[in-house]
């Protein structure tokens, strides 16, 4: 038999490694559709709809972030990170408030992403407004498995919003889907549970997760000092590393308007070969 020669053989490794990137990139399911230039495809798993953004050069490792919810609003950071090579990931649970629900579909998302597709082992999570839930309650369950995650406005505290114990404003329709989902009719047994992001930081903290929110300081719906900054405070004296953006005079509105902080933030945390500690 003839030896090949190593820049030969090392250059079909390198084929090899590329064309099964691309081939885990292509049998992703789901319908085909262009989204800001890129290519989407959106499929369901066990009733929930799942809508994954794929780059046109995938960065090594396959960072990805993954939207708790709103996917699509104020995309510029996302049309950024899909070209310096993440996939966008949103799974769609509405009404779940970041729950055990939420968080087990969670888990077979991820199980899909990363076994079957190639995925990196741990994401970046956007929590923008409720959103926050679903990424802090499941990035509790799972500190291992992410990178970093970025607040844009998020709901940190149940008690503050939907259930407007502090000086948020109260929702009642929300407050009876938190009811049901966590079927707890009572609103002081669900005020005392510890069910919200600011309840159980510790996982996070003892993984050394980034954390970066962005707040406007006249926020009435999601006010700062209830969420954002009471999540601060407490992360930090758990010896966490967490920045806050204080939007002045803005209230419960999204994004900012130079978004680089947020990409770079993203960037330097979410990328699998600078940061693999695995999953477990």
């Amino acid at each position: 038999m003839r030896t090949l020669p190593p820049y030969t053989l090392l250059l079909l490794i390198l084929l090899t490694i590329t064309g099964n990137t691309t081939a885990q990139t292509a049998e992703l399911p789901g319908n085909r559709s262009t989204w800001n230039g890129f290519t989407r495809t959106d499929f369901e798993l066990n009733g929930h709809p799942v809508t994954v953004i794929i780059p046109r050069q995938p960065a090594d490792g396959r960072p990805w972030v993954w939207h708790g919810e709103f996917f699509g609003h104020r995309p510029i950071p996302d049309v950024a990170l899909l070209g310096r090579g993440f996939h966008i990931v949103y799974t769609r649970c509405s009404d779940l408030f970041g729950a055990p629900a939420a968080v087990s579909h969670w888990n077979q998302v991820y199980q899909t992403l990363t076994s079957n597709h190639g995925f990196g082992p741990r994401p970046a999570l956007v929590g923008t407004s409720r959103g926050g839930l679903y990424c802090y309650n499941w990035a509790a369950a799972n500190p291992t498995k992410v990178s970093c995650i970025f607040g844009d406005a998020p709901v940190c505290d149940i008690r503050s919003w939907p259930m407007g114990r502090g000086t948020g404003k109260r929702s009642d329709a929300e407050v009876r889907k938190l009811q049901t989902v966590y079927n707890i009719t009572d609103e002081k047994i669900l005020a005392d549970k510890a069910l919200s992001p600011v309840d159980h930081l510790q996982p996070l903290a003892a993984a050394s997760i980034p954390l970066l929110h962005i707040s406007g300081d006249a926020d009435d719906i999601v006010p700062i000092q209830e969420n954002t900054l009471l999540l601060q405070q407490r992360y930090r004296a758990l010896g966490g590393t967490m920045d806050v953006i204080v939007k002045p005079g803005i209230a419960h509105v999204h994004g900012l308007d130079d978004s680089t902080p947020i990409i770079e933030f993203i960037d330097k945390h979410g990328r699998q070969e600078k940061n693999a500690r695995g999953g477990s």
